[in-house]
This record gives C-alpha cells, sequence and structure tokens, in this order.
C-alpha cells in the first residue's frame, strides 16, 4: 500500500504499470477478451524476455544470462 500522491514508494510496480498502460491498453481496441489475453501474454513475454532492460546494462534478460 503506498500512500496517495507517492507513486515513488513502490517505483517498479507503478514504471510496469506504465509501461503496460502505454504499450498495451493506450495502443489496442480490444473486440474479444480472448484478444486480451493474447496481446497481454505477448507483450509480457516481450517485457520479461526480450525488452533491454537498464539494470542489465540495456541488454535482455537472455544476452544478459549469456554474459553472466
Amino acid at each position: 500500500m503506498i500512500q496517495p500522491g507517492k507513486p515513488t514508494q513502490n517505483a517498479y510496480i507503478e514504471r510496469f504499470n506504465g509501461s503496460f498502460r502505454r504499450e498495451v491498453l493506450d495502443a489496442y481496441c480490444f473486440a474479444t477478451l480472448s484478444q486480451v489475453r493474447d496481446i497481454v501474454d505477448r507483450w509480457l513475454d516481450y517485457y520479461n524476455t526480450k525488452r533491454p532492460n537498464q539494470a542489465l546494462g540495456f541488454l535482455t534478460p537472455i544476452e544478459y544470462k549469456q554474459v553472466a
């Protein structure tokens, strides 16, 4: 639980929420629940495995695993 107006108390989830809102919710006009599930599944796979991550030196998690 964070205080209203204090998004920095949980910056990780706030960043995720912002990314999800911009890249999925605002980008698509959904027609069916199955379409939502398909798009969200593909986006989560990209977000968690293929997206360059600042904390990993702008490498993808797969690239970072190969280097480490």
